[in-house]
């Protein structure tokens, strides 16, 4: 048996039901449960379903950045570890800039000087002692910027790799998303082996299409194989659309892990 925990995002699958009732429904079929933006949920409601929940988002606004996206993302990043209390959620999701309603960068950068690594860094680092602080880790996803998230600066999973080793700790990790590193980078095996001592999460969708694995050309049982071998024990969280229907994909996602 693998060590490593199966979840599931309520943003994506059972899209007929109400939010409570597909975290409900996800519970029901074993699966910890992922949320993005919490400040539109019933907390204490999702609290009630008894749910394990593995990550949320981790902040409304802001961005590594800019002057004053640096002071949103902080504040906003604190608003985040009391909501995650309520459910008791201990990964709090970042990116390299706030995203909108349609997931597209809010301040598009085609590239970063090294002064600005620099600031995002340090940015991370006031990110980080706020996770030692109340004991939650934030992790940095990696975002493809060819389909889904064009101009979304330290997208590339190289780029979150670089940061998150440069802040050096337990409470900074890597959100590790396998559909975003196909699109943008590839050689996912060896992109794992490379990321393994940051992961805090491994998120998962087929390419193209962004569905269950089984759906496209990724081959994921060739993943689990890697992540067993490595002795993986976190969470592998399935961030995807059912190709036709939900539990189904959790059916294609299961057994893709195995």
């Amino acid at each position: 048996m693998p060590k490593y925990r199966l979840a599931a995002s309520a943003e994506m699958m059972f899209l007929d039901l109400p939010f409570v009732e597909r975290v409900e429904k996800i519970h029901s079929r074993g699966f910890e449960v992922e949320i993005w933006n919490w400040a539109n949920k019933d907390l204490p409601a999702l609290a009630a379903t008894g749910a394990r929940f593995n990550s949320m988002t981790g902040y409304l606004e802001g961005d590594l950045l800019e002057d004053d996206g640096i002071e949103k993302l902080l504040a906003t990043a604190e608003l985040s570890i009391e909501a995650s209390k309520i459910i008791d959620c201990p990964n709090l999701n970042l990116h390299g800039t706030g995203l909108d309603d349609q997931g597209q960068a809010i301040r598009k950068r085609y590239g970063t000087t090294r002064a600005e690594w620099q600031t995002a860094r340090d940015t991370l680092a006031r990110i980080a002692e706020l996770g030692e602080k109340h004991d939650k880790i934030f992790i940095l996803e990696n975002l493809n910027l060819l389909v889904d998230h064009p101009g979304t600066p330290f997208g590339l999973a190289s780029e979150v790799i670089s940061l998150i080793e440069s802040v050096n700790s337990p409470h900074l990790r890597m959100n590790l998303d396998l559909y975003h590193a196909q699109i943008g980078e590839g050689n996912l095996v060896e992109l794992v082996r490379r990321a393994f001592p940051i992961i805090g999460e491994i998120q998962v969708a087929d390419v193209p299409g962004r569905c269950e694995p089984g759906t496209g050309e990724i081959n994921y049982k060739r993943i689990a194989q890697e992540l067993k071998a490595l002795d993986y024990a976190g969470v592998v969280g399935l961030e995807g659309w059912a190709q036709t229907d939900s539990d189904l994909a959790l059916d294609r996602f299961a057994e893709a892990f195995a």
